[in-house]
């Protein structure tokens, strides 16, 4: 089994496929081969599949052992909503995304796999995103907000991580709306022991941290 990471985030819309994309890119600079996948995709209209398609055009650049791969979504809903919802609570086929996980890894050295909105979105009655962490046997990425309220999200999202014992690192994902968060949550952070890596900023540094978990 080769290096799993898992990038989930606070909540929906918080920057997960950018970040993933950056990733992808830093890792391959560094020589390393990378890959990724998104298990389960939601608002998917006609085969057309919003982050995974992205995902899968940025892999295609940096990995040409993914050129031939048509999609790195098994599992589509056209809902734009939880699994559980969009799939009307049908159990998720953990088999399917397993053989693609294990048909993906031979391809690279590191594999991403992006999570769908936040940790305890579910997925069926079963089975929620930060099940499929623990299934996995991966570290997370947990990408967080930059704007007010990012205190509680930032800690309630690591300690479910924590609880898991699901090796973790935290990224914020600053936005030019969030020019206050430098005054309104970032002194919390720093004082608690909490390192802050900026996603644009410090992208190295989280790939150094990420590769080490």
């Amino acid at each position: 089994m080769g290096k799993r990471i898992f990038i989930t985030a606070t909540n929906t819309d918080i920057g997960k496929t950018y970040t993933t994309k950056l990733l992808l890119k830093e890792f391959a600079s560094r020589d390393i081969r990378v890959g990724v996948i998104k298990p389960i995709e939601t608002g998917v209209i006609d085969g057309y599949c919003p982050d995974g398609d992205e995902l899968l055009n940025c892999v295609k650049k940096l990995n040409k052992e993914f050129l031939n791969i048509e999609s790195i979504v098994p599992i589509t809903y056209e809902l734009p909503a939880a699994p559980y919802v969009a799939g009307n609570n049908t159990l998720v086929d953990l088999k399917k995304i397993e053989n693609k996980v294990k048909e993906f890894e031979k391809l690279c050295d590191v594999l991403l796999i992006e999570g769908a909105g936040g940790l305890l979105v579910p997925i069926d009655e079963n089975t929620m995103i930060i099940d499929l962490i623990k299934h996995f046997k991966a570290s997370a990425l947990l990408v967080t907000h930059c704007s007010l309220g990012c205190i509680n999200d930032t800690l309630l999202s690591k300690k479910a991580l924590d609880d898991l014992s699901i090796p973790n690192a935290i990224a914020f994902n600053c936005r030019e709306k969030d020019s206050g968060f430098a005054k309104i949550s970032e002194p919390y952070f720093k004082n608690s022991g909490f390192e802050i890596m900026k996603v644009t900023q410090d992208i190295d540094k989280i790939c150094d941290v990420l590769y080490n978990l």
